[in-house]
């Protein structure tokens, strides 16, 4: 279903640059951006590209609404790595982030974010797809760099992808690293390049990474990314091999991505 884009549009920009992608594709195509940055690592990027740019933590819930209230803003995208361990600092949260939390059942991703979507929904704010800006970012099927994958990391590919999407069912991660069948590691809290080298560390050498949507992935939120950064742990860790999914996955800088995976002699491919 396609949805009419208002002129006007509002960012929840949180750590990396895929916030700086969308608000930059969103001015070209002649969008006003009102931006609500929740990390400060990439606010001078952001500030090019959107005509007011506001800080906040992410557990000002009241603060956010009011900015996009007084902005007049209908229309908002979450872009950006928000560390799940902000969860852990309840003291930083207003009073409506706290009644938020308080009304769910466990504190895994989906159900507090549904939750701050319906918040938005009663302000009359709806919550875009993620990729509505930024669909030129994801990738189709196939290896992108110049080596191709042994019949033994395709093994670890495919239980890596089968073990992902069983996590993901459970909300629990969607990266997991695989080792000669076996699985080193499995993303939680700590994020997906933390998982990387917790599993690759533990796999000594050539760990396989495998990162896909959840079955049931809800396209406003946590589209499963990866950037230079995730390639930069795996050389670190003496990692060989990264699969994502094919046309879930947004892969940030493709190009420079490539180059660092031929470089280092890193597999990479969508499934």
């Amino acid at each position: 279903m396609s949805i009419m884009l208002e002129n006007k549009q509002g960012l929840i920009a949180g750590d990396g640059i895929l916030p700086v992608e969308m608000a930059r594709h969103a001015k070209e195509n002649g969008f006003e951006v009102i931006c609500v940055s929740l990390d400060k690592g990439n606010y001078k990027e952001l500030k090019k590209y959107c005509s007011k740019i506001y800080h906040c933590h992410p557990g000002e819930i009241g603060k956010i609404e009011k900015i996009f209230t007084d902005n007049e803003i209908k229309q908002v995208t979450f872009l950006g790595k928000v560390h799940k361990k902000v969860l852990l600092k309840l003291h930083k949260f207003d009073k409506r982030a706290i009644e938020i939390l308080k009304s769910v059942k466990r504190l895994n991703d989906d159900e507090v974010m549904l939750l701050i979507v319906k918040e938005f929904e009663k302000r009359n704010i709806t919550v875009l797809d993620q990729t509505i800006f930024i669909k030129n970012l994801m990738i189709p099927s196939g290896v992108l760099g110049k080596y191709k994958p042994t019949e033994e990391q395709m093994n670890d590919v495919n239980y890596g992808f089968w073990l992902a999407k069983e996590m993901g069912k459970v909300d629990v991660g969607q990266s997991v690293v695989i080792k000669d069948k076996m699985a080193m590691a499995v993303e939680a809290i700590e994020g997906t390049d933390a998982c990387i080298k917790r599993g690759a560390k533990l796999a000594k050498k050539n760990a396989v990474v495998v990162k896909v949507a959840k079955p049931s992935q809800d396209k406003r939120f946590d589209i499963p990314a990866i950037g230079l950064r995730t390639l930069k742990t795996m050389k670190k860790y003496r990692a060989s091999l990264i699969a994502v999914e094919a046309n879930e996955t947004i892969i940030v800088n493709q190009e420079q991505v490539i180059k660092f995976a031929d470089r280092h002699k890193i597999v990479i491919m969508a499934v």
